[in-house]
C-alpha cells in the first residue's frame, strides 16, 4: 500500500512539474522572480523531449509500482499519461520534438514579454 501511495504522489509531482515546464511562464507576468526556478525547469523539459531521454521520476514511479505488485510502464511519462489524452496514437519522434518546440516557443515568448521588450517598466518622456 504504502509503495502505490508513493508512486502515486511520484506521479502527482511529475504531472505539477510537466504542468510548470508548460504554462508556468505565465505565472512571471505576476511574479517575474520566479524565473530563477521556472527557466531551468523549461529547459530541463525541452531537452527531456529534444533528447527522448527518460525523466528521472519515470524509473522511480515504475519500481514503487513493481513493488507494490502493480505493473510497471515501458513508455515515459508523457507517451504513458499525457498523450492518450490527446494523441490516442501514441508517442512518436517527431511529436515529442513537436512538444519540445512549443515549450520553448511559449516560454520565448513570455520571458520576451515579461523581460525583453525596450522600455519596459520605463516612464516615456
Amino acid at each position: 500500500m504504502w509503495y502505490r501511495l508513493l508512486a502515486d504522489l511520484i506521479l502527482l509531482l511529475h504531472l505539477t512539474f510537466v504542468l510548470f515546464v508548460v504554462t508556468g511562464g505565465l505565472l512571471l507576468l505576476k511574479w517575474p522572480r520566479l524565473a530563477w526556478l521556472h527557466l531551468p525547469a523549461a529547459i530541463w523539459g525541452a531537452i527531456v523531449e529534444y533528447t527522448g531521454c527518460v525523466c528521472p521520476l519515470t524509473p522511480i514511479e515504475n519500481t514503487l509500482r513493481v513493488m507494490a505488485g502493480e505493473s510497471a510502464y515501458g513508455s515515459d511519462f508523457i507517451g504513458h499519461y499525457l498523450l492518450p489524452l490527446m494523441y490516442p496514437a501514441g508517442l512518436t519522434r517527431n511529436i515529442q520534438i513537436l512538444l519540445g518546440t512549443m515549450v520553448v516557443l511559449v516560454n520565448v515568448t513570455i520571458y520576451w514579454q515579461v523581460f525583453g521588450r525596450p522600455g519596459k517598466g520605463r516612464q516615456q518622456d
